[in-house]
């Protein structure tokens, strides 16, 4: 048997796992390195549409992701003080809604990934990349513990703030487009009057509060705020602890009615609270050399595109089904760039307005989005709006690797 090619993957979250099940059954040795710890459980519920759905279906995995899903009914939008404004039932389409049929927790998706490619694939968790060299016939890897070590190729599947990005472009390369938004996330107890809907509360001043189910006991929660002065948008990538970001929350939210007091006193005890500034990267290339780019790295669409999981499963299998294709890796990261670029450049085409337009400032603008959804929940304009403002997750025509699969007989097959 010959030399198996070698690929270190950076970001142990869902396209890095990804590209590593994909190139391990077309041959490939794969390792990949995560900053965090150990394995993270954590996140909130990510939307699997259209062409993902497919992806999916070629490895064997819809079932498991299937069988893992949240259960969520559909969609409802109150008033500050718990009103009913209105209501959007979940679509069986592989495409449309708020809630997709498909919606899995992002640690639930991570672990279906991570369990079927850790008998094969390396995962070294608390470790990360600093250097690269690209020597023209491999990639000399520098870790932060001071070892170095060589493979064939190198991709940076490690998330919006990527710090294999900054070794491998130029600034001038990656622009960040802020929304102006923050999102802060945690799981909170479970409660009896929690519902099985994502419901959707909004409060003057930008302010927005979501209650989500899960299919652990809990309820997944999520506070987000505009951010519409200058200096709230310029403060986009500065690092807060989660004590400063607990205070922060605290000012917002102060006197808000409704749930978000009740996310408030949970703050304390909320174990795997998160918090980012949305954001959209704009890359110019997502490859140097032997060395390219994955998945929010690449080209984050941001949390309401409604579109991330999906590029990142569809960009894994693409860029995995290239690598493998081509055995010059300039043509596999081309054919790569060439088949994506243009679904990405889709998912980045946010609706007018998205997202101040369901954040409205004041009570006047809260007015005028409540009385837009209720008549957007009426069964004509639901489903002319659907065609207008849906993500477009099956904008791309899928390419078909099979006749590259070195597992075909199914020995090793999920």
């Amino acid at each position: 048997m010959g030399h198996r090619p070698t690929v270190l993957i950076a970001g142990a979250s869902i396209a890095g796992p990804a590209l590593a099940y994909w190139l391990d059954r077309y041959g490939w040795a794969t390792t990949v390195v995560e900053r965090a710890p150990e394995f993270r459980t954590g996140g909130q519920n990510i939307d699997v549409r259209g062409a993902a759905r497919e992806v999916l279906r070629r490895a064997g995995l819809e079932d498991a992701v299937r069988d893992a899903t949240t259960g969520e009914r559909g969609t409802r939008f109150f008033s500050e003080h718990g009103k009913l404004i209105a209501e959007f039932p979940v679509q069986r389409s592989a495409t449309a809604g708020a809630t997709a049929e498909v919606e899995v927790l992002r640690g639930d998706l991570a672990r279906i990934l991570v369990d079927k490619t850790a008998g094969r694939t390396g995962y070294r968790y608390g470790d990360e990349i600093t250097a690269l060299t690209d020597t023209g016939s491999a990639v000399e890897v520098t870790f932060a513990g001071g070892r170095q070590e060589g493979f064939d190729l190198v991709v940076a599947a490690d998330g919006l703030r990527s710090s294999t990005r900054r070794l491998l472009l130029d600034p001038a390369d990656v622009a960040v487009r802020p929304l102006g938004m923050e999102m802060t996330y945690l799981t909170i107890a479970r409660q009896d009057d929690d519902t099985d809907w994502w419901n959707w509360y909004n409060a003057p001043g930008g302010l927005g509060v979501t209650l989500r189910p899960d299919r652990h006991g809990t309820t997944r929660a999520v506070l987000s705020a505009i951010l519409y002065d200058r200096a709230g948008a310029a403060d986009w990538g500065r690092r807060r602890t989660a004590s400063e970001q607990k205070d922060r929350l605290r000012r917002q939210f102060h006197g808000v009615a409704g749930p978000a007091r009740r996310i408030l006193d949970a703050l304390d005890d909320a174990g795997d609270m998160y918090f980012e500034s949305l954001a959209q990267i704009r890359a110019t290339r997502w490859s140097r050399g032997r060395v390219a780019l994955l998945g929010d790295a690449a080209w984050c669409a941001a949390p309401v595109s409604g579109m991330g999981t999906t590029l990142s499963i569809v960009g894994a299998y693409v860029l995995a089904g290239e690598i493998a294709r081509h055995a010059d890796h300039r043509q596999a990261f081309a054919g790569y760039e060439r088949i994506m670029r243009p679904f990405v450049d889709r998912a980045q085409q946010l609706p007018p307005g998205v997202p101040r337009i369901a954040n409205p400032r004041t009570p006047a603008g809260l007015a005028v989005f409540h009385a837009g959804l209720r008549l957007a929940a009426t069964p004509l304009v639901s489903r002319i709006g659907a065609r207008l403002v849906d993500p477009p997750a099956d904008r791309i025509d899928l390419p078909d690797y099979a006749d590259l699969d070195q597992r075909q007989d199914g020995l090793d097959r999920i």
